[in-house]
């Protein structure tokens, strides 16, 4: 496996872009609400990385094989049992609807990529359980992070806490390597056995971006050809960010001043 170490250049460029995207996730908390579509909270988005930040939304137009036909839309907005990938449409979101809106911002030839799951007018608590006990996983995978430790360690931390609180955890998609390149080595699974896989060295960066389902982890693909959804229907919650491995532990690189409080 040819994971790429940073050096101290690629870390400060990558320390700038993770927070810009973490940014316009702050900028665009306030207008998550009943009525608006996601096409308008694409455009928004868009229009915010392009002539706020000067940057680039590494998403459009994106593909990642020739499988795939190039990624629309700026960024993705997946709603209730979309587990990812979600492509903004002209639907408004709805009273009581969670939605996950994943950005990765492109500047100065560095990608930072984070996401966040959003409640929309009144969210039953069963849905808000599912976000929570999800972003606790996150945590707890991010807390594994140290020069030494393995990825596996990550994998079921995230799995242990999931299971245990009666979610499953989506096998198909995982965290990776990130930098220069959108998507690189490692691949970074988010269940799994600890002690085993790749040891962390200081100098990798890569996401941890768990997502849970509230039923079982089986999953399917709508017609556009990149949503991901639920096999049985049920609802999914995803929060990423970017992770730098430091020579005594973790630096998260996607922060900023509205982010929601890390639990670690």
């Amino acid at each position: 496996m040819n994971i790429i170490i940073k050096n101290n250049y690629d870390i400060e460029n990558m320390r700038l872009v993770g927070k810009l995207a973490a940014e316009v996730l702050d900028y665009i908390t306030p207008f998550v609400k009943i009525g608006i579509t996601t096409n308008e909270l694409d455009k928004l988005c868009h229009d915010y990385i392009i002539n706020v930040q000067n940057a680039y939304p590494a998403p459009l137009k994106y593909q990642p094989s020739p499988k795939y036909s190039p990624y629309p839309k700026s960024i993705c907005t997946s709603v209730n049992s979309e587990i990812c990938h979600g492509i903004p449409d002209e639907k408004p979101l709805k009273d009581g609807d969670i939605v996950n809106i994943d950005v990765t911002v492109l500047k100065n030839g560095y990608h930072g990529d984070t996401s966040r799951m959003y409640y929309v007018g009144n969210v039953s608590p069963h849905a808000k359980r599912l976000c929570q006990i999800t972003f606790e996983c996150m945590c707890l995978g991010i807390k594994q992070v140290k020069p030494g430790a393995y990825f596996g360690d990550i994998g079921h931390a995230i799995q242990y806490h999931a299971e245990k609180n009666g979610y499953s955890v989506v096998q198909e998609f995982c965290g990776h390597g990130i930098g220069t390149v959108f998507h690189e080595e490692p691949q970074v699974l988010h269940y799994g056995k600890a002690k085993t896989g790749e040891i962390l060295k200081s100098g990798m960066i890569f996401t941890i971006e768990p997502m849970i389902n509230q039923g079982k982890r089986h999953i399917k693909f709508l017609s556009d050809g990149w949503t991901a959804v639920t096999k049985d229907r049920s609802l999914s919650a995803q929060w990423e960010h970017t992770v730098l491995v430091t020579d005594i532990g973790y630096e998260v690189l996607t922060v900023s001043a509205k982010m929601p409080k890390l639990i670690i």
